[in-house]
């Protein structure tokens, strides 16, 4: 049970992470970006690749995925930021659906269906296994408080400001001689980047990555991770990505002892399970459980005179 647990935490670290990429570039700025699990994978295949085709360590590995995802990202938003929206939103569910694709059909760069095999560890080699769980474990959890901790100074400084007033209405930061596109394409390169780090983690985590791993309910529950936490609230998107990782792991529990359903049967109850919560939520719960914080402006306009 204990490695079970630390299992489900790992997991759901990984998820903090995609979760708080997400919400600098939905819940910050409004940008619906649902390519998540394109980012995601080419970090894994692209820290996979290089660690175990160039021989590369896990750190190298990890700085290629963060460099593709960068580089990615900054491919994507010069097509599609100009986009706004519905728009903007199939353009990168597009993204996502052809770089699963190309996980699939390349067999000779990422193994296609059979799986890309990942033996290079995140941690120093000749530990026990439960000794191994646990400091991966705590490199996914320091993983997540840095990006914690730098995305919550982000949203906390002028620059944040900025990215809410882009969301709010684009026209007033750029009347004040703001450039909206370079900003928004600044936090989708930044978010892209971080979801490739996150696909790094999870596949030397996993050690086997195929192109199921990276398909739309993985996207799913990334977004509602934001939504249930609460868009625009950094540690909302850490509470909801650890609650909907542990609500989605242990359904299995729940949906386990039902032996008239078949297994993609039991998937799909697990997901109608956390719709139901997610429809919960935003019926009591509109604006999340953490609603992003409204600020007052600190200084008020001086009474005039008669």
């Amino acid at each position: 049970m204990d490695a079970y647990l630390v299992a489900i935490l790992t997991v759901a670290g990984v998820y903090v992470v995609l979760a708080l990429a997400l919400n600098l570039q939905f819940g910050l700025t409004g940008l619906i970006n649902f390519g998540v699990v394109g980012f995601f994978g080419i970090g894994a295949y692209a820290s996979g690749i290089a660690t175990e085709t160039l021989g590369l360590p896990f750190v190298g590995g990890l700085m290629v995925a963060i460099l593709a995802g960068g580089v990615t990202g900054v491919g994507v938003a010069l097509l599609s930021l100009r986009l706004s929206g519905d728009f903007l939103a199939i353009v990168t569910l597009g993204f996502a659906e052809t770089a699963r694709l190309v996980f699939n059909n390349e067999d000779w760069l990422t193994g296609g269906p059979r799986g890309f095999i990942i033996r290079t560890r995140p941690v120093m080699s000749g530990l026990s296994r439960d000794v191994t769980a646990w400091a991966v474990l705590g490199l996914v959890a320091a993983a997540a408080l840095i990006t914690f901790l730098v995305l919550r100074r982000l949203a906390d400084a002028p620059y944040g400001r900025i990215l809410r007033a882009i969301r709010e209405d684009d026209l007033v930061p750029s009347t004040l001689g703001k450039n909206v596109f370079v900003y928004r394409l600044q936090v989708f390169v930044v978010g892209s980047a971080a979801m490739a780090a996150a696909g790094s983690l999870y596949a030397h985590y996993v050690q086997t990555i195929t192109p199921d791993n990276f398909t739309t309910p993985v996207a799913i529950l990334v977004w509602m991770a934001v939504i249930v936490g609460g868009a625009g609230n950094m540690l909302g998107s850490v509470l909801g990505a650890l609650l909907v990782t542990v609500l989605y792991e242990g359904s299995r529990f729940v949906t386990a002892g039902i032996s008239v359903l078949d297994a993609e049967q039991i998937s799909a109850l697990r997901f109608i399970l956390i719709g139901t919560v997610l429809i919960l939520t935003i019926r009591f719960r509109p604006m999340g459980i953490l609603p992003e914080s409204q600020r007052r402006a600190s200084a008020s306009v001086p009474p005039t005179t008669p």
